[in-house]
């Protein structure tokens, strides 16, 4: 219920207010109340523990705020473009080996990071069930996960250098490559800093499609020959991926009314919009990539 979700006993002591007409004994109480119940929905018990949930409440104040997204995806949108007119009268640069170094990283992390998220996503799953895994925040806290769910949305940032490889070797930049970056970038920032349900879905099924995603341009980018297929495998995963995000949104937004899931309409809407229109705009690729020109291919035959 309610009342064991520790976030929001979190979010009640720190947004608690002395009121005009109360006296600070009252305040004080009421203030104390909030906070043992903040520690008991966290488990607090001794020393350590309450250790360890004032250390957590310090390191998320180190993440980055919601503005700073803002200024990141500014800077990122004028850099690209910027790059982008600059390298239109110029002849294209090869770096093949820094794109197998560069893919080849985040292929690893994202690999370790699959690893790590998914085998705590299994073990809530075998002993919690599939709700407590949508509605659960322990990734955020978990002695191992917390930190790679921080370094998940650090890594947003780094990741946009993928844009800048394929301006400077002059492939095709799509409007879908660039929006998903930026866009990304601002709702995991502005997820994490509430730690809202659905999260651990969310983080898990990134890391699993990136690993996969930074292999295939590793192998692309060193020469290796790649079955068509394994890429629309990858494109069907990312539809997949879509299409549970808009699932887990959903019914976060439905157990919220039961107070058994922590989250707020604006990140349930946000998140919506954002899977709804990676789903239409990677399902128009597809088609154009995969169906269209098979079909055109057919008709002519026939």
């Amino acid at each position: 219920m309610y009342e064991l979700v520790p976030e929001a006993y979190r979010q009640k002591f720190k947004e608690y207010r002395k009121a005009l007409a109360q006296s600070f004994v009252e305040f004080a109480r009421e203030k104390g109340t909030l906070f043992d119940k903040w520690c008991a929905a966290s488990k607090a018990t001794d020393y350590s523990s309450l250790r360890e949930l004032i250390l957590l409440e310090e390191f998320k104040k180190c993440t980055p705020e919601r503005s700073k997204s803002f200024v990141v995806c500014g800077v990122y949108a004028v850099t690209i473009f910027w790059v982008h007119h600059f390298m239109r009268e110029r002849q294209k640069f090869d770096l093949r080996r820094p794109l197998v170094l560069w893919s080849l990283g985040l292929a690893l992390f994202s690999i370790i990071g699959t690893v790590r998220t998914g085998w705590y996503m299994l073990h809530v799953l075998k002993t919690s069930g599939f709700k407590s895994s949508v509605c659960e925040q322990s990734m955020y806290r978990a002695p191992v996960c917390k930190f790679w769910a921080y370094a998940f949305i650090l890594s947003k940032v780094p990741q946009m250098g993928d844009t800048i490889f394929i301006i400077l070797r002059k492939q095709r930049l799509i409007f879908l490559h660039w929006y998903h970056h930026i866009t990304v970038l601002l709702y995991s920032w502005y997820c994490y800093k509430d730690q809202v349900a659905g999260g651990s879905w969310f983080m898990t099924m990134n890391y699993l499609l990136h690993s996969l995603m930074y292999s295939y341009s590793t192998l692309r980018a060193a020469g290796v020959r790649v079955p068509r297929h394994y890429a629309f495998i990858i494109t069907t995963m990312q539809i997949a991926h879509m299409s549970m995000g808009l699932t887990v949104s959903g019914l976060v937004y439905m157990w919220m009314q039961e107070d058994d899931c922590p989250s707020y309409l604006d990140h349930i809407m946000w998140s919506s919009l954002m899977y709804l229109s990676y789903l239409l705009l990677i399902s128009s690729l597809a088609y154009q990539s995969y169906f269209k020109g098979a079909w055109g291919k057919g008709s002519k035959g026939e």
